[in-house]
């Protein structure tokens, strides 16, 4: 019906299941059959989806081959109208604590599951968290996500998670990690609701780092060690400085302003889990949690139609920038990024277009 999220190797799409007469997400993904790696990971995605059975997790109900094209397949998913970034930035929107609390245990329970049947998501943001009709959310998008051991002594690559939520341990180029990784990206979401905007957007890897160190303080000298770091040197800070989470965000709760330092913790191993997150204080002290029934119910929003909104604002502004004495023809926006795709799947009971 159309697109509704992508990424460099992939696109998903909004599509109406025939055989079940429901709507679907469909994720599109091309691969190289002739390259290992690119099925490898591919199997891997499968693998870990069909491992995860929660609530809070993205259920995987089918793949698709088109016999025509060997190197597509598409992953099914059920449809989900909003992601946590696009809701958070629909206009006139703003979450009560109830409400943010109601997602952030969502979350955590989802992330508790994954950890304890030993994934790793590594690459948790707000786009990746998506929200049905019903204000349930589900943790998705596991198309970075490995298995891990416990014991952090198979090293894994540094080259995962989204700059703003990656943990200083990668930037530093650590290949043993675990799910701490996973906890710092938590902590910048909450951080990023509460803020209403990303609160570590760096630049690049360079900056990032120096965000990190001056937000929540610089690492401890057997860190380096610890971490098993080898190129770290001449990103250590010259002078030792702490936390400033504190006085950064001395407007929120106490109780956010505790998780906070807990999740952002420079030291991986002082970040906790997802289960003793949610003991915390932050879950104890009123406000509390609402159930999800209880949240409002909103238009569908997703990234993809922030990046659309955001075009037509600089088409728009484009425009405006022309010599005015330049006839102009008025340019209308489209509804879609790009041309809609012709795809006829009837034969397996789907209808894209």
């Amino acid at each position: 019906l159309q697109q509704i999220g992508g990424g460099t190797f992939s696109k998903v799409f909004k599509a109406r299941d025939l055989l079940r007469n429901k709507t679907v997400a469909l994720k599109r993904i091309r691969f190289d059959i002739n390259n290992s790696e690119s099925i490898k990971c591919i199997a891997r995605e499968i693998i870990i989806l069909r491992k995860l059975d929660h609530p809070n997790v993205i259920k995987l109900e089918g793949l698709m081959l088109v016999d025509h094209d060997s190197s597509t397949l598409y992953l099914i998913f059920e449809y989900m109208e909003h992601d946590l970034l696009g809701l958070s930035s629909l206009l006139g929107v703003h979450f009560s604590e109830p409400q943010v609390k109601c997602y952030m245990r969502q979350l955590l329970r989802g992330l508790d599951h994954c950890h304890t049947n030993h994934v790793l998501h590594r690459d948790m943001k707000s786009s990746n968290l998506l929200i049905n009709g019903d204000g349930v959310l589900k943790i998705a998008d596991f198309g970075l996500a490995t298995f891990f051991d416990p014991h952090n002594s198979v090293p894994l690559t540094t080259h995962v998670a989204t700059l703003w939520y990656r943990p200083p341990e990668l930037l530093l180029g650590a290949s043993h990690y675990g799910i701490g990784v996973d906890l710092w990206s938590t902590g910048c979401v909450i951080g990023e609701l509460y803020a209403g905007k990303p609160i570590l957007p760096g630049k690049n890897e360079t900056d990032q780092l120096h965000k990190i160190f001056k937000l929540c303080g610089s690492p401890s000298d057997d860190y380096w060690t610890k971490l098993k770091l080898q190129l770290s040197t001449p990103l250590r800070p010259i002078y030792p400085y702490g936390s400033h989470i504190a006085e950064t965000f001395k407007q929120f709760p106490a109780s956010v302003i505790s998780l906070l330092e807990t999740l952002l913790s420079i030291d991986p191993d002082f970040r906790g889990t997802a289960a003793s997150a949610l003991k915390s204080k932050y879950f104890k002290t009123e406000p509390l949690a609402c159930d999800p029934s209880c949240l409002p119910k909103y238009p569908s929003s997703k990234e993809i139609n922030i990046k659309m909104r955001d075009n037509t604002r600089k088409q728009a502004s484009q425009i405006r920038r022309t010599d005015e004495a330049q006839a102009v023809q008025p340019i209308l926006a489209d509804s879609s990024p790009t041309k809609p795709m012709q795809v006829s799947l009837y034969s397996y009971g789907f209808l894209v277009s």
